[in-house]
C-alpha cells in the first residue's frame, strides 16, 4: 500500500517552478505555484518530454519538447479540453516543512 513520501524541503522548489522525483517507482513532477504544492506525473503523453522543466504560467506548465500545455492542479490538457486528455495528478500535502506526495501503487484499483 502506498503512503506519502518525502521528497523536498519547503523553499527547495521555487515559486513558479517544478522539479522531479521518483516516487513509489515513478517519476512525478512537483510544481510550486500560488503559495501551493501540485504534483503530477514527469512525463508529458505526447512524447514523454519531462514536465518538471517546462515553463510555469500560473497554474499551467508547458511541455519543453512541443508546447502542450497542461493544468498542474488536475493534469488536463489546455490546449484542447474537450478531448479529456490529461497526465496523472497526485495528491500532495506539506508536513512541517516536508513536502510529501502519494503515488499509488501501480496495480492499485481507481476509486
Amino acid at each position: 500500500m502506498a503512503e506519502f513520501e518525502s521528497v523536498a524541503r519547503v523553499g527547495e522548489i521555487p515559486a513558479g517552478e517544478g522539479r522531479s522525483f521518483p516516487v513509489n517507482g515513478r517519476m512525478v513532477a512537483v510544481f510550486h505555484v500560488d503559495g501551493e504544492y501540485h504534483a503530477i506525473l514527469d512525463s508529458c503523453p505526447h512524447m514523454g518530454a519531462s514536465l518538471a522543466g517546462g515553463y510555469v504560467e500560473g497554474t499551467s506548465v508547458t511541455c519543453p519538447w512541443h508546447a502542450w500545455r497542461f493544468c498542474v492542479a488536475d493534469g488536463l490538457w489546455l490546449d484542447n479540453p474537450k478531448s479529456q486528455t490529461r497526465t496523472e495528478c497526485f495528491d500532495v500535502r506539506v508536513v512541517g516543512e516536508e513536502i510529501q506526495v502519494l503515488v499509488p501503487d501501480r496495480d492499485a484499483p481507481e476509486n
